[in-house]
């Protein structure tokens, strides 16, 4: 049985992918959305642990395929997991994912325009360790009902998440991995994961694909758990 661990990107909880679970455990597949802390000074190493966590639960379920899946910021969250549990880690698949090697935070990879509006969010409404979440507009949703649905969600996230850097040891390269980008482009998802050694794969949607095309994402994750030809093959596969 393939399992697809969802991990939510900034600003967001398990509720992101509300609408492409379901259409995933219909096709036989199993889910899980962890939950990632959002409280106080939270960092990016503490969420990769958290991520790690769930994989460790899973192990002790004698879970078969393991599918890592990171939706933007969770893409430095799910790597640097795989790289804490690569024995436990089928796949990792980037959605619209921010990417890098060993000691690459967030901002490291963002535009310094990114930087600087999230600095200063941070410090003007979120007591200078919290960024206040972007309108649903900056995720690429505008449909009215889509977009009241997605502010009512939106949650501040750590600053700290941004700014600490990733710890990789290279485990994780050696565990195949896809990129899937949204099309029209926001920042450069194709090279991040040209950059790893990733297949990319293109989709037409916003940022947040999952809210807007759930179908074509979900059909899209189905299909990648199925492919076992990378030139970046796990040992043993």
């Amino acid at each position: 049985m393939t399992v697809f661990v969802l991990v939510p990107g900034a600003w967001h909880g398990p509720w992101a992918w509300d609408r492409v679970t379901p259409l995933l455990q219909q096709a036989g597949a199993h889910t899980v959305t962890p939950a990632l802390t959002l409280d106080g000074d939270t960092g990016l190493h503490r969420h990769a642990d958290e991520v790690a966590a769930v994989l460790d639960a899973l192990a002790d379920r004698s879970a078969d395929d393991v599918v890592l899946v990171g939706h933007s910021y969770a893409g430095l969250v799910v790597r640097q997991a795989a790289d804490l549990r690569p024995h436990l880690v089928t796949q990792v698949v980037l959605v619209d994912g921010w990417a890098g090697g060993d000691g690459s935070s967030l901002f490291d990879l963002t535009p310094d325009s990114f930087v600087t509006a999230m600095r200063t969010a941070a410090e003007a409404r979120g007591g200078g360790t919290t960024v206040p979440a972007p309108p649903p507009g900056a995720y690429g949703i505008t449909d009215p009902a889509d977009a009241a649905w997605l502010a009512d969600r939106l949650t501040p996230q750590p600053l700290r998440t941004f700014t600490e850097p990733t710890r990789l040891t290279g485990a994780v390269d050696k565990i195949p991995g896809t990129g899937i980008y949204c099309r029209p482009l926001t920042y450069p998802f194709n090279r991040f994961a040209d950059e790893l050694g990733y297949r990319s794969i293109p989709l037409d949607g916003p940022h947040n694909v999952m809210l807007s095309d759930p179908e074509a994402l979900a059909r899209l994750l189905l299909q990648v758990a199925d492919h076992r030809d990378y030139g970046n093959e796990k040992p043993g596969h």
